[in-house]
């Protein structure tokens, strides 16, 4: 199979390439990308995600599109600004790339591109499969668009799987990246009562489960890309501070995280408690099902 992946660079990027043959890769900053994926991509062009769809030449020979990219939510605060910059980058990069797909001469078979579990909002104890329905606030009206815009490629024929991604968990980066600084120094802790379910999934999971989509011609329409067994926040702080033999009982109060990230705050106080039903019934079997082991996995070359 033959991939053109988008997003490349990013997080996820290089671990996906590794699980590809010579993919086709997209990017802002060919040079830089050169630098950092060139071992693993067979050729890599360059696309703004904002200024119309990539050039034609990218989908030559192409089986599947796997589309990653998209602004950070996690970066600085949602400003007027950064809510459309985290919107544009998803909506009209999205409507960018299908529109590239309907002007190829050959279609790939396949669209996976990624959403978020942003879509189901702040749920309770609700167990969330891919049929519950929607929230109504900015993530998961970004989620409702962007989705949208990649549903789109099936009316020119194309398979689409849109990936509901959870808190992702690697080494070097994710949302792990930004956890582990106050755990270090002792500082760590749940958030609020710590009661809320998360959604995780450990990065190599991620990109298989973008291959296990684009390989199966069964799955289309929402999957969400989270572990089956999400825990609560008070269950996730204390197994990160074992691993890092670290102290986790210093609760981080609703209203100093409002006052430091702002409206960001409410994303991270948000209980969803995911279920990755396509997936399981689909056949994908997990790598890191359990959270112990994906932290293990993860933190224990450094510790």
């Amino acid at each position: 199979m033959k991939v053109l992946v988008t997003g490349a660079t990013g997080f996820v990027g290089p671990r996906l390439l590794r699980l590809l043959d010579k993919p086709v890769a997209l990017t802002r900053d060919p040079d830089r990308a050169r630098a950092k994926i060139g071992h693993l991509a067979g050729r890599i062009l360059r696309w703004d995600p904002m200024q119309g769809p990539p050039p034609q030449e990218a989908f030559a020979g192409i089986d599947a599109v796997m589309h990653l990219a998209g602004e950070s939510v996690a970066e600085g605060r949602w400003s007027a600004a950064q809510k459309a910059k985290i919107r544009d980058s998803r909506v009209i990069g999205t409507r960018n790339l299908v529109q590239g797909i309907a002007q190829a001469a050959v279609k790939p078979k396949v669209f996976v591109s990624a959403s978020a579990v942003g879509y189901y909002g702040n749920r309770g104890d609700e167990e969330l499969t891919e049929s519950a329905p929607p929230a109504d606030d900015f993530l998961a009206q970004v989620c409702i668009d962007w989705e949208r815009e990649a549903l789109a490629a099936e009316k020119l024929g194309v398979r689409v799987v849109t990936a509901r991604t959870g808190i992702l968990l690697g080494a070097g980066g994710g949302a792990l990246g930004k956890m582990l600084l106050p755990f270090k120094l002792g500082a760590g802790g749940p958030l609020g009562s710590g009661r809320q379910w998360m959604p995780w999934i450990h990065v190599a999971d991620l990109a298989r489960l973008y291959v296990h989509a684009a390989d199966h011609a069964s799955l289309s329409g929402a999957m969400n890309a989270v572990a089956p067994n999400p825990v609560r926040n008070s269950e996730f702080t204390k197994a990160l501070g074992r691993q890092l033999h670290r102290p986790a009982f210093m609760p981080a109060p609703y209203l100093g995280l409002r006052l430091a990230f702002g409206e960001f705050a409410q994303v991270l106080f948000a209980s969803q408690r995911v279920i990755p039903k396509v997936a399981l019934d689909t056949g994908f079997v997990f790598q890191y099902p359990e959270l112990v082991a994906a932290l293990r996995e993860i933190l224990a070359p450094a510790a």
